[in-house]
């Protein structure tokens, strides 16, 4: 299994808006792309910004590409998250998922 993740940060007065469309975009291609495993999103407030960092699991680097492209180190965004983020971060991080120790369920 793979572990991928990637990070964003939005201004804090928009941090529940962004998450409610993470919800119709990158969260819901997740789950429909075949070989994903599911994902954990983790928010930080940092004063007037926050931070979200998606951790992501996939079968395989195949699997990746199908949601990513062939491209799949590099970051995907949608149409509208120039609305949101302060800034694109152009690379995810990738990595080999060795095991679960009493990981809580989402």
């Amino acid at each position: 299994m793979i572990g991928r993740t990637w990070h964003g940060r939005v201004p804090a007065k928009k941090a529940d808006a962004y998450y409610t469309y993470l919800q119709r975009t990158g969260l819901s291609d997740y789950v429909k792309t075949p070989g994903n495993r599911g994902v954990y999103v983790l928010r930080r407030d940092d004063g007037d910004v926050t931070h979200f960092l998606l951790l992501t699991f996939w079968d395989s680097l195949d699997a990746i590409r199908a949601f990513a492209g062939a491209d799949y180190e590099r970051a995907r965004y949608y149409a509208e998250d120039d609305e949101f983020l302060l800034e694109r971060e152009p690379f995810v991080s990738h990595y080999d998922v060795l095991g679960t120790h009493g990981a809580p369920a989402a």
